[in-house]
């Protein structure tokens, strides 16, 4: 019914990412993990990847920092993944981690180790390398 309407289908990516967890469900980054396999998905579209990854990193905070770490290596993963193809949207996505220093030494430390992964990834656009090196530091 709306597969061929765009602004549609990034605000439903957008709604799934920013959703709380229901009782029953596993964890909110199952679902996105599942819907960046999603026939309607594509690292190549920024709206799309603002939509779904952007949301859950910067939108749905409770879910993004949970306390086992999972969504920071996660958006790691996704910002190495993303920044060959565009890193302009790999480095506002970067950005979800400036604030690292003001939680829990836990999520520090699991913080921390998402963004030294980045740091010495050889290939990593100027962009990334300038707010991961500027995050790190701060």
């Amino acid at each position: 019914m709306f597969a061929d309407e765009a602004l549609v289908l990034d605000k439903w990516f957008a709604m799934q990412a920013t959703m709380h967890r229901r009782p029953g469900d596993g964890p909110v980054l199952e679902r996105v993990r599942a819907l960046t396999k999603h026939p309607a998905f594509s690292l190549r579209n920024p709206n799309r990847v603002r939509a779904l990854i952007g949301s859950f990193c910067h939108g749905n905070l409770a879910e993004f920092h949970a306390a086992d770490g999972s969504g920071y290596a996660w958006w790691a993963d996704r910002v190495l993944e993303l920044d060959p193809i565009n890193p302009q949207i790999a480095a506002r996505l970067a950005r979800a981690l400036d604030r690292w220093r003001k939680f829990d030494p836990q999520r520090q430390a699991a913080m921390r180790a998402a963004l030294e992964k980045l740091a010495a990834a050889p290939r990593l656009s100027r962009d990334v390398r300038e707010i991961v090196g500027k995050t790190l530091a701060a």
